[in-house]
């Protein structure tokens, strides 16, 4: 999937992965990470998510990664924020008071760009891309973090009625790229109501994802 669709996606206004409000799911079960308020926690492909704004009034801090400038200046406006503006590698770093957030290719994010991470919030990152894709980007993402704990929502719908992004991630997929390296729980799944973009069926699903514990 080519930079321009997502450049394209926000210059058109065609969003409609984008909610309005807090996820429910990051509501009722981010606290199960049992993090320090302080906790810098990493937001891949973020948009301008609202996730931000309530995970910032939490008390955490928050790095995102995005490849649209345009999603980024209004993510800032919506909070209110006048944003640093300077040049990392090949990537944008637009930073305020607790929240940093790098533009550009993801894969160009690296640990030392990324600096310490404690958590992982990914409610559009894996299901954005496709699945040619998906076990480069969870491998990238596991390097850039120490394979930090996360909290990931999926969907699961028929593929043949409706392309994606958003894409349908399976339990068995999510087992493939992190089964090795985390504990996976399923800790809330529902429908999403009125289908997904009103067109298909599909169920949304928030797993937890905890280091698996190095014996010997």
């Amino acid at each position: 999937m080519e930079a321009s669709f997502w450049h394209q996606k926000w210059e058109q206004g065609d969003i409609g992965f984008h909610e309005s409000e807090a996820n429910p799911f990051l509501i009722e079960h981010f606290e199960a990470l049992n993090l320090t308020k302080g906790s810098r926690i990493f937001l891949p492909l973020c948009g301008k998510t609202r996730d931000a704004a309530w995970l910032l009034a939490c008390g955490y801090r928050v790095v995102c990664a995005e490849l649209s400038e345009l999603a980024i200046k209004e993510l800032f406006k919506e909070l209110g924020l006048e944003p640093e503006i300077s040049k990392i590698g090949q990537l944008a770093r637009y930073r305020a008071e607790d929240i940093e957030i790098l533009v550009g290719d993801i894969f160009a994010v690296s640990a030392e760009y990324l600096g310490p991470i404690s958590a992982i919030y990914d409610r559009a990152a894996l299901v954005a891309l496709p699945a040619c894709i998906r076990k480069h980007y969870t491998s990238h993402l596991m390097n850039i973090t120490g394979t930090a704990p996360q909290l990931l929502i999926t969907y699961e719908y028929d593929q043949l009625l409706m392309d994606g992004p958003p894409f349908s991630v399976n339990q068995d997929e999510v087992k493939q790229h992190y089964g090795t390296s985390y504990q996976l729980e399923s800790v809330g799944s529902k429908n999403v109501a009125g289908g997904l973009k009103g067109k298909v069926a599909s169920t949304e699903t928030a797993w937890l994802l905890r280091k698996n514990k190095i014996i010997g």
